[in-house]
């Protein structure tokens, strides 16, 4: 067998530099207010499902949580 194969791939010799400029603390993200919000607003309305409901729906759908 050929020792120079050229079908190998091969990782570029550049360096890269990673600085994370991304904040991730979501609380200081601007629209996380605005979804607090309504959410809050959505459950005074009574839009919101009770969490009963959501586990029992989720337990009837993958009976393996349990």
């Amino acid at each position: 067998m050929d020792s120079k194969r050229k079908d190998i791939a091969k990782e570029p010799s550049e360096v890269y530099e990673t600085s994370s400029k991304i904040d991730v603390n979501i609380e200081n993200h601007p629209l996380f207010a605005k979804v607090i919000e309504k959410s809050k607003k959505d459950l005074k309305e009574g839009k919101g499902i009770p969490h009963e409901v959501v586990m029992r729906n989720l337990k009837e759908k993958y009976p393996f949580l349990k």
